[in-house]
């Protein structure tokens, strides 16, 4: 069984994708970029969308397996650390960190989620 999860952003039917799909026993939350002027309110925002959409599929950050952060610039990442910290705690996942270019120069980070689905 899958089940899709739509924030109701703009992009999701216009690009082709859904925040959240909860399949084979995990749920995949898509690259999650929020608003702000720094790259910390953007991350902030981000893991806020996120965390919506993994309460949504009835799981928390602490159910977060794996975490993948692109960021066009890597020496903006270390400002995020505390936030990120404070947001996984005694749950940290496996992560990456990719430097890459993002779809527009606003944005300074995307997060991008899987988590373990409830039964």
């Amino acid at each position: 069984m899958i089940r899709r999860i739509s924030s109701g952003g703009v992009f999701e039917p216009r690009i082709g994708y859904c925040r959240a799909v909860v399949a084979g026993g995990f749920v995949h939350v898509a690259g999650t970029v929020g608003q702000g002027d720094t790259v910390v309110a953007q991350c902030r925002d981000a893991l806020d969308i996120i965390g919506r959409a993994l309460d949504e599929a009835g799981v928390g950050f602490a159910d977060v397996v794996r975490v993948t952060y692109y960021l066009p610039d890597r020496a903006e990442f270390e400002a995020c650390w505390p936030l990120l910290s404070a947001t996984f705690g005694a749950h940290p996942p496996a992560a990456t960190m990719v430097e890459c270019g993002l779809i527009d120069p606003k944005y300074r980070i995307e997060i991008e989620v899987t988590a373990l689905a409830r039964a």
